[in-house]
C-alpha cells in the first residue's frame, strides 16, 4: 500500500478523474486500486514519473465489481451522473435477499481491489420488470467532493493472474 495526495478532484462532470502526486518512480501503475479510510476512491488510469490520474467512481466509464456484504450477491458499479453522493450497483439477482441500509463492498473478482473495501449502504432499490435484476442506489462512505490522501494498492498476485489468464482459450 502507497500514500499518495489528491492534488486534483473533479466531480462535477459525467467522466470525472483525480490527480494524485505519485507515479512510476513511486511504482504506480494503471489499473491500481485507489482507496481512503472511508473506501474506494478509483483506479489508476495513467501515470508519469511523478503523478498519475485516477478515473473516479464518479465516472460514467467506471465499471468495479461489489457485492452485498452479507448475502455475497454480485453486481456491477456504475454511475449515472447524477449525484456525487451515490453510485448505482446493476445486475443484482431478484433472487437476492436485498434491504436498505444493506452494506456494499468490492467483490473480490478483479485483481484491481481486494475483497471487502468498503463502498457504501444501499439506499434505494429499483425493480426491473423487464428483467430479472436490481438497480440499486447506494450511498457512498465516502465524501468524493473532499478527498486528501489516499492509498493505491498493489496487488501481489496480479501479474500471475493475468499471465495465466492470457492461456484460456479464447472463442
Amino acid at each position: 500500500i502507497m500514500v499518495s495526495k489528491v492534488i486534483r478532484n473533479s466531480y462535477n462532470m459525467h467522466e470525472n478523474y483525480l490527480t494524485i502526486n505519485s507515479g512510476t518512480s513511486d511504482g504506480i501503475e494503471p489499473d491500481m486500486g485507489v482507496i481512503n479510510s472511508s473506501g474506494i476512491v478509483g483506479i489508476v488510469n495513467t501515470s508519469s514519473k511523478n503523478y498519475s490520474t485516477v478515473i473516479s467512481v464518479l465516472n460514467i466509464k467506471s465499471r468495479i465489481n461489489a457485492k452485498i456484504k452479507k448475502s455475497s450477491h454480485f453486481g456491477s458499479l456504475v454511475w449515472n451522473a447524477k449525484s456525487t453522493g451515490y453510485v448505482q450497483l446493476i445486475d443484482v439477482p431478484r433472487l437476492a435477499a436485498v434491504r436498505k441500509g444493506d452494506t456494499v463492498v468490492t467483490g473480490g473478482q478483479s485483481v484491481i481491489f481486494p475483497e471487502n473495501i468498503n463502498i457504501g449502504t444501499i439506499a434505494k432499490i429499483y425493480t426491473d420488470n423487464q428483467t430479472n435484476y436490481y438497480t440499486l442506489d447506494i450511498k457512498l462512505f465516502n465524501d468524493m467532493t473532499s478527498l486528501g490522501h489516499v492509498y493505491i494498492l498493489k496487488s501481489r498476485d496480479r501479474q500471475e493472474i493475468k499471465e495465466l489468464e492470457k492461456t484460456i482459450p479464447s472463442e
